[in-house]
């Protein structure tokens, strides 16, 4: 039985903390523990939760994610943004669908997750779990990258360009998507391999088994590029660092809407398919 909720909002949303207040409230006539968690750079420690909420967009369930990885704990994202692809659920469906959720009666989609770590030398950093994506590229400098590109350590090729991006199924409708990368169904067992601007045109993206170890090693020297984790937490990078990608032992549990399907959700939001 779900007893104690977690809740995360969206920073500075008002809307966001009027719908917690009177969640809150609408938990505790259920006879449920219900607290606020705040996001992953003010909260390192995850409380004892049998779920979590999200109230907010898309970027807000990426941190959450990061919150709950290597966990069972599932998410239900509320709606409070533009796009809400991941936070599917809207407002006008938040409490009927909670409702089942307090009574088990809910669908789970369980999606990949990457991990990645940058190794220097003799040294190991290892960076946030990723959702959607795991991103190489030189920030904010108009210049292009070097690197070579391995799975499990065999040569797959070389490639300058403005970065790359290595993308779960679930991040195949983010930056991969806009950077020419292929729409995949979240159930598949890939990892999508993005050039973002390639300089050659034979650079194009590629799909592999989520079984493979991706390396990337950089062959550029001058500072700039970096290493970035769903868009939110980077670490810069130097000539001769190896990154290192591979799928988590754990995969996010997210909890689906009843009221609409995948192919749906393109539809809406993506307008995928319309002439």
């Amino acid at each position: 039985m779900i007893k104690r909720v977690g809740i995360v909002v969206k920073p500075e949303n008002r809307q966001g903390e009027k719908v917690l207040e009177d969640l809150l409230r609408w938990l505790k006539e259920k006879g449920r523990q219900a607290s606020r968690i705040r996001s992953p750079e003010k909260q390192k420690t995850l409380p004892p939760v049998d779920v979590i909420i999200v109230l907010g967009g898309d970027g807000t369930l990426l941190s959450a994610a990061r919150l709950v990885e290597g966990t069972d704990i599932p998410i239900l994202g509320v709606n409070l943004g533009n796009m809400g692809f991941l936070t599917e659920v809207t407002l006008d469906e938040l409490y009927p669908v909670l409702n089942d959720v307090l009574n088990q009666k809910f669908k789970i989609d369980d999606r990949l997750v990457l991990r990645s770590a940058v190794r220097r030398a003799s040294k190991v950093y290892s960076q946030p779990a990723a959702l959607n994506d795991v991103v190489i590229n030189n920030g904010t400098l108009p210049k292009m990258i070097r690197m070579e590109i391995y799975a499990n350590g065999q040569f797959v090729t070389h490639l300058r360009s403005d970065g790359l991006i290595v993308s779960s199924p679930t991040g195949s409708t983010a930056y991969s998507l806009s950077a020419g990368g292929p729409i995949l169904h979240p159930s598949l067992n890939a990892i999508i391999l993005t050039p973002i601007s390639p300089h050659m045109l034979t650079n194009r993206p590629i799909v592999i088994s989520d079984r493979e170890k991706v390396e990337v090693v950089m062959q550029t020297s001058e500072s700039g590029p970096t290493v970035t984790s769903d868009g939110q937490v980077s670490f810069p990078l130097r000539k001769g660092d190896v990154v290192e990608i591979t799928e988590s032992e754990k995969r996010l549990k997210l909890i689906i809407s009843p009221q609409r399907n995948y192919y749906q959700i393109l539809r809406e939001k993506l307008k995928w398919g319309e002439g």
